[in-house]
């Protein structure tokens, strides 16, 4: 018996667990999904272990298949490293265990798996999943699952132990993991599936099952991803558990907008004192630092209600996990509204001397505001389309884009001095074309997978189209660039503030679209 789950005093410990799964004896029963729910109090609508059966063929020539699917208890686990608040940890046996005392509700936990094995509990609005039945190992019994299964189609163990049955298994049959590709080393290991049942792009995309009926929600995402699949001979799924899709809504491609605004009015600002401009101007005066503040105080705010458990946001400070890019960017945040605040005291004084001290950290902490999400995106390993490695450079544009668009918006009605907004008129100008030549090499070039590509297809070819190339690119890119050496130059910078939102906003739910499992 163990006694500290955490890590503390484990003693010898030398053993990895994990499971195999014999999809050959598999009967498609759902014992295994019962126990589970019974076991741990698994609310309705969620599941830690669940099965999913699809079909292949042609009728009459069809054939079903089972699939078992859970979490993998990866030894290399994106959730682990994604978690803000150390929530999610591996123990020393291999085990991935869940704190929920420690869970802020971020959901960035559900987007670094790529098995979808991660849900929101509705009764304590925090992560939870399958822990393998710690408290059950802990006493020297077995998960669950595999005390319940009739056919004995579940072995748990020990992989390192070549006497275990488990390792006998992984050494003498052909056994194959799901998303290999991802590198997280998974520990759930299957015996004679079907590779089409366990990989969602092979997959044919299906608005109804044979035995249950699909969620409005995930009905309609569904109807997103055919737009950009060909059925052809794809598998189709005939039943699954429903599943919680797109965690992330509208506040984080809000907080992406707000935070672009934030971090591009301080470098304009930095920029312009760079250029020798004087304190007194709107470029590096009193307004770049307050709009600044206001956009990071909404950045937050934003931040802080995505939460599930927004009385626990101060864990991000305190108990924080220094891998997670959430609490590395809290952190930059912090130090840039530092940097802000003491930018605008120093505008307020029309100190120059001050200006020109900060004009260099302000510069590199606004750079590590816009961008520090390029990294936390990439800690999303479940979402492949948010892998671009163009997104950093992307992030930092967008911020100039904003930062000079919002400064024109003040300045032009606001009287500002002639030579601020001619510069920032030209900074505008060059960043929307830097920022349409970064959207175009995104999508006109090849994407790493087939779930990248299908998301980006449905943007340019599928359900997101017209709000893509209307909104996105016509009215925030082409618009903008053709009124600017024009009368109507006092709607550019609206127009791109608009097309910058609109693209967020797709941005995010296409990452999101294409199924997990």
């Amino acid at each position: 018996m163990v006694a500290d789950r955490r890590g503390g005093d484990w003693g010898n410990v030398s053993v990895r667990y994990g499971f195999v799964i014999d999809q050959r004896k598999c009967i498609g029963c759902h014992a295994c999904t019962v126990a589970c729910k019974e076991e741990n109090r698994v609310p309705l609508g969620a599941f830690r272990t669940w099965v999913k059966y699809v079909e292949r063929g042609h009728y009459p020539d069809t054939r079903r298949y089972f699939a078992v699917l859970r979490c993998n208890h990866c030894d290399d686990a994106p959730c682990v490293t994604i978690c803000p608040t150390v929530a999610l940890y591996r123990r020393p046996d291999g085990i991935v265990d869940f704190d929920g005392d420690r869970c802020i509700g971020c959901k960035s936990c559900m987007q670094g798996c790529p098995y979808d094995a991660l849900y929101i509990d509705p009764d304590t609005n925090t992560a939870a999943k399958c822990h393998y039945c710690a408290h059950r190992v802990e006493v020297g019994l077995e998960p669950a699952c595999v005390v319940v299964c009739p056919e004995r189609a579940i072995i748990a163990g020990d992989l390192d132990d070549p006497s275990a049955p488990i390792a006998r298994l992984v050494a003498t049959e052909q056994v194959q993991v799901r998303k290999a590709e991802q590198g997280t080393r998974p520990k759930v290991f299957y015996v004679g599936a079907d590779a089409a049942a366990l990989t969602p792009s092979m997959q044919a995309s299906t608005e109804s099952y044979a035995f249950a009926s699909r969620p409005p929600d995930e009905v309609d995402l569904v109807r997103m991803v055919a737009s950009v699949q060909n059925g052809g001979d794809l598998s189709r799924p005939v039943y699954d558990a429903p599943h919680q899709p797109q965690p992330w809504g509208w506040k984080v491609a809000a907080y992406l907008w707000t935070k672009s605004i934030a971090a591009g009015t301080l470098m304009m600002a930095a920029f312009g004192v760079f250029v020798g401009a004087p304190p007194s101007s709107l470029l590096v005066g009193v307004v770049p630092p307050l709009v600044a503040l206001v956009f990071l105080a909404l950045t937050t705010a934003l931040l802080i209600l995505d939460l599930k458990r927004p009385d626990r946001f101060h864990y991000i400070l305190f108990k924080g996990n220094r891998r997670s890019w959430l609490v590395r960017g809290a952190w930059i945040l912090i130090a840039y509204g530092l940097v802000s605040a003491a930018w605008l005291v120093a505008a307020l004084t029309e100190n120059a001397s001050l200006m020109r001290v900060l004009a260099l950290p302000a510069v590199v902490l606004a750079a590590g505001a816009a961008g520090y999400s390029a990294f936390l995106f990439g800690q999303a390993e479940g979402r492949d389309f948010w892998q671009s490695p163009l997104l950093l450079p992307h992030l930092l544009v967008v911020a100039l884009v904003a930062g000079a668009a919002s400064l024109l918006i003040v300045g032009i009605p606001g009287g500002g001095d002639p030579p601020s907004l001619k510069l920032m008129v030209w900074a505008l100008a060059v960043c929307l074309v830097l920022e349409a030549g970064l959207r175009f090499a995104e999508f006109s070039g090849s994407h790493a997978n087939v779930d990248a590509t299908r998301a980006a297809r449905l943007l340019t070819r599928g359900a997101m189209r017209r709000e893509f190339w209307w909104g996105a690119v016509v009215a925030g890119l082409v618009l903008p660039l053709v009124l600017i050496p024009t009368p109507a130059l006092p709607l550019a910078p609206v127009l791109a503030l608009a097309g910058l939102w609109i693209y967020e906003d797709l941005w995010i739910k296409a990452g999101q679209s294409i199924p997990l499992s």
